[in-house]
């Protein structure tokens, strides 16, 4: 049996293209991890790549980056915490999984944009709030 293909691109607002290739055998977990790559880039959204592009764009959903934000700001304010800790609590409250490493990838951009202090060795991380930034919660729009 042949190895199967499956090939990704999109493009970011800034006009960058993204190309991510597979090949082997695809499985549903793998399609879904390809397609987490594809959200941590920036996702796709409505009008942006090709007029038939099959992906439909979810209105007024947050996206898991959001949701984990909104997880530290509820349940971490002002304490340490790992990124198994937050793992644990966004599939507890919301009933869906999250890899351990998107939660990692998320909580080291939120650290180098300022909005979390990062201590410890790379396998021991933990983070907290930043105290000059107390709401992290997504951008509302106006009415």
């Amino acid at each position: 049996m042949p190895a199967k293909k499956m090939r990704v691109e999109l493009f970011d607002s800034e006009g960058n293209k993204y190309t991510v290739s597979f090949e082997g055998q695809i499985t549903r977990e793998k399609a879904l991890r390809l397609l987490d790559m594809v959200e941590l880039l920036g996702g796709i959204s409505v009008g942006e790549g090709n007029p038939g592009n099959a992906v439909p764009a979810v209105v007024d959903q947050p996206n898991k980056y959001s949701k984990v934000r909104m997880i530290i700001q509820k349940h971490f304010p002002l304490v340490w915490f790992s990124s198994r800790d937050v793992q644990l609590v966004y599939e507890q409250e919301l009933k869906e999984p999250i890899s351990l490493s998107t939660v990692a990838t998320y909580l080291y951009r939120m650290a180098c944009k300022g909005l979390l202090a990062k201590v410890g060795a790379s396998n021991r991380l933990k983070y907290r709030l930043m105290p000059n930034y107390p709401q992290i919660l997504p951008k509302q729009q106006a009415p």
